[in-house]
């Protein structure tokens, strides 16, 4: 039995997490929940949308699922996920984006993972006014935490079967800060001779994933640039709402859709719920739990494939449970 911080977030948060943990169930992973309360739904009962016992029970469990969290206007927060990577030094972003047949795209096969650095860059938020009329913020980069997420990246590559890792950059431009990047992932590199390294500006990058994403594998760069490209890459897989995303750090673990709350549609059993499906997938793996992820990942690509029982963006006319519930039974089933 696995002990799992659960968080169901706001907006469609709810709705995605419930079709999620369906999901979970069918595939026979007895977990005990361990259910707290973040963004917009907790300010009202705690006066904080980050309160104590969100941080608590993730540092107890070492593991959560995360629905998205609406970071309120006033809050003193410029982000409830930025304050959770930081507060439990989650230096990893880890984001998969792989094509699913029958998804509509304007790319095939497409496999890549994005590593980004979770915890520095412009992300550190290090800014402040310089007179009335200019604004100046301070781009962080250290020695240690670009070694930890360029080995984070070779191990992942290892673990996972993997080829190659890109280090993403600008080096040319930003010679001490994005300088020390690519220097430290050089290091790193030659420490991992099984799995080939190369290193790209990241403009370069942008269009190299446009033309050729068939070149490229696993893909380790700061933060800034994380954000910005696995983005793009979830582009070429037909969106945010078929991509999940992991925080990891050396002793807790987050997983979450990355797209964001849609409060439109809120309990309107409406949205699509992959992006949530597949981060517990990747939460599962993560767990040890293997044979459950590879299932859950399974049914979901072929009732895709088959087009039968899907939300509306992926052109069926399901609601969000009745997709999930489809899911489930054909989890059983096999």
């Amino acid at each position: 039995m696995h002990t799992v911080t659960l968080i169901k977030g706001d907006g469609i948060g709810p709705d995605i997490t419930e079709a999620t943990l369906k999901v979970i169930e069918a595939a026979g992973v007895k977990i005990k929940w361990d259910e707290v309360r973040a963004g917009e739904g907790a300010i009202e009962e705690f006066g904080t949308p980050l309160p104590a016992e969100v941080i608590n029970s993730l540092k107890t469990n070492g593991i959560g699922l995360k629905g998205p969290l609406t970071t309120p206007i006033g809050s003193g927060f410029r982000s409830i996920n930025v304050a959770l990577r930081m507060e439990l030094d989650l230096y990893a972003n880890l984001r998969p984006s792989k094509t699913f047949p029958g998804v509509r795209s304007r790319f095939e096969d497409i496999d890549l993972v994005v590593v980004r650095e979770n915890t520095e860059d412009l992300y550190s938020g290090v800014e402040h006014m310089v007179g009335a009329d200019a604004a100046e913020s301070i781009k962080i980069i250290t020695r240690k935490a670009s070694e930890r997420i360029v080995r984070f990246a070779f191990d992942y590559a290892l673990e996972n079967g993997r080829k190659k890792v890109t280090a993403v950059h600008k080096a040319n431009i930003l010679k001490l800060s994005d300088g020390l990047f690519l220097e430290v992932a050089r290091e790193v590199a030659e420490k991992y001779p099984r799995v080939e390294f190369e290193d790209r500006i990241v403009d370069n990058m942008a269009m190299q994933l446009v033309q050729k994403p068939e070149l490229y594998d696993v893909m380790v760069m700061p933060n800034l640039y994380g954000d910005i490209l696995s983005d793009l890459c979830a582009g070429l897989v037909g969106g945010l709402g078929l991509v999940p995303g992991a925080n990891i750090g050396d002793n807790a673990a987050l997983f979450e859709p990355v797209h964001g709350s849609a409060p439109k549609y809120a309990g309107k059993n409406y949205v699509n719920p992959s992006a949530m499906i597949m981060a517990a997938v990747l939460m599962l793996k993560h767990m040890g739990e293997k044979e459950a992820a590879q299932r859950i990942e399974e049914a979901l690509a072929a009732q895709i494939k088959e087009g039968k029982d899907l939300t509306a963006d992926l052109g069926g006319s399901a609601g969000t449970a009745e997709m999930a519930a489809a899911l489930a039974e054909r989890i059983k089933v096999n």
